[in-house]
């Protein structure tokens, strides 16, 4: 389950009534001021939110005109803001925005209430939290969408095919019922191939990952009439998104480590299939980015006997433990040593080396951002937030032919502490929805 809960926005700004017209001068003059202010600050807000893009740029994500407009109108819900990337991208013109969100599955809301001890019980009700969780990610504006703890499909389901998106879902096995799930706009993407993975085949507990295939269309419906296209008229792109609940239990590190390498094979192993096309990991690793597990994505290899089997995930390391990279995490005495049976269901062999063959980066890593919503690293501070749990379990990870153009910011730590717990009003989990725009390079082009 998500042992990370979401974050709450600051409530949005109201503009106040004009002051009458016969009023003292002086108090005219004031309450129009503040109406300035106030009118200034909340379309600061709501402008932030925008995909602000070149007209010669397109952007395959649910977009439209009279969207736009309501957005402009609509006063902001939270405080989460784009921030962007400081190069120069606007050659990239193919983007995709990929929402990666661990939705809180109904049954684990019930199963552990000690987790929500603050929140109102009507705040974990699936029929109030579904509807958020929808009219949430739609405001993003997404391509894609990957959700995990997914029990109640049928309704996402509903919800937003409303909205043109289609979805792909894979539960868990054995006694649990929730899992993970994939959505796309079929106007915008064609699916060329699915695949699953059941990670108790190999011995590494009953969680699941997917990938999906989805070829960009190249002409989308919103796509500007004046638009240069030139060699885009002969070229396609296609990319492979891969979606995963990584195992919970902190004291595993070698089941954790075991699905994660996995999960790598088999992302490369598809990339290659279809033409060494660009790749995207998200999900709810169960793992913090000063931890051992996030060294083995971003550095592609991991000794594992440097490493204490119960802190691989970083989950019971105390939060004020250094980076990974400091030199006294690497040489201390380990008390939970590997034993056989464990290193190989970590590195799926009796060595004690395991590596993947993707060059993987961070979106939001790549994206430098405030010291009041990231870590040293620079990733967010809490992507998760309940009364056991505030930290960051959520990632998006791309391979170096995609980059990032900009990423959605979480709630600043104080934000977070005000509401006592997810989820709340206006947030529909106990995670934070982690969102980025990412563009293709010109590597991986197809040709038709």
């Amino acid at each position: 389950m998500g042992d990370s809960p979401n974050s709450t926005p600051a409530p949005p700004n109201s503009l106040g009534k004009r002051p009458h017209r016969h009023r003292h001068r002086h108090d005219k003059q004031r309450s129009t001021k503040k109406q300035k202010l106030l009118l200034s600050s909340e379309t600061e807000t709501c402008i932030r939110i925008q995909s602000i893009k070149p007209d010669s740029t397109r952007t395959f994500c649910s977009y439209t005109r009279k969207q736009r407009q309501h957005r402009i109108r609509t006063k902001s819900r939270s405080q989460r803001k784009w921030t962007y990337s400081q190069h120069h991208l606007s050659n990239y013109k193919d983007r995709v925005v990929i929402v990666s969100y661990n939705i809180l599955g109904v049954e684990n809301s019930t199963k552990h209430p000690e987790l929500y001890r603050d929140v109102p019980p009507k705040y974990l009700d699936w029929e109030y939290r579904k509807k958020i969780l929808c009219k949430e990610v739609k405001g993003y504006q997404p391509s894609i969408l990957c959700f995990q703890e997914v029990d109640h499909f049928d309704d996402l389901n509903e919800i937003l095919g409303k909205d043109g998106f289609r979805g792909v879902y894979k539960a868990r096995g054995g006694e649990t019922c929730d899992g993970c799930a994939i959505f796309w706009k079929p106007e915008l993407f064609t699916l060329l191939h699915e695949e699953n993975i059941e990670f108790e085949r190999f011995g590494l507990r009953n969680n699941v990952a997917q990938f999906c295939v989805l070829k960009m269309n190249q002409d989308p419906p919103f796509a500007e009439a004046t638009e240069q296209r030139s060699s885009r008229a002969t070229t396609s792109r296609s990319l492979l998104v891969g979606n995963t609940h990584v195992l919970y239990n902190p004291k595993r590190g070698d089941i954790k480590l075991g699905q994660m390498r996995v999960l790598l094979e088999k992302a490369y192993e598809l990339s290659q299939e279809w033409g060494c096309i660009p790749t995207v990991i998200t999900g709810d690793l169960n793992s913090l980015p000063q931890s051992a597990m996030y060294q083995f994505l971003a550095s592609s290899k991991l000794h594992i006997h440097e490493h204490d089997r119960k802190e691989i995930s970083g989950q019971i390391i105390p939060s004020t433990y250094t980076a990974y990279r400091s030199p006294h995490y690497m040489t201390r005495h380990f008390k939970n040593r590997w034993t056989d049976e464990e290193i190989m269901l970590a590195t799926g062999s009796k060595r004690s080396c395991v590596k993947h063959h993707l060059n993987l980066c961070s979106a939001y890593a790549e994206v430098p951002g405030s010291s009041n919503v990231r870590d040293e690293i620079g990733e967010p501070l809490a992507t998760s937030y309940h009364s056991l749990f505030s930290g960051t379990v959520d990632y998006i990870w791309h391979t170096l032919d995609l980059v990032p153009v900009k990423v959605l910011e979480t709630l600043p730590m104080h934000a977070l502490e005000k509401t006592g717990g997810l989820p709340s009003k206006e947030w529909g989990s106990d995670h934070l929805a982690v969102v980025c725009e990412l563009a293709f390079t010109d590597e991986g082009l197809e040709q038709d």
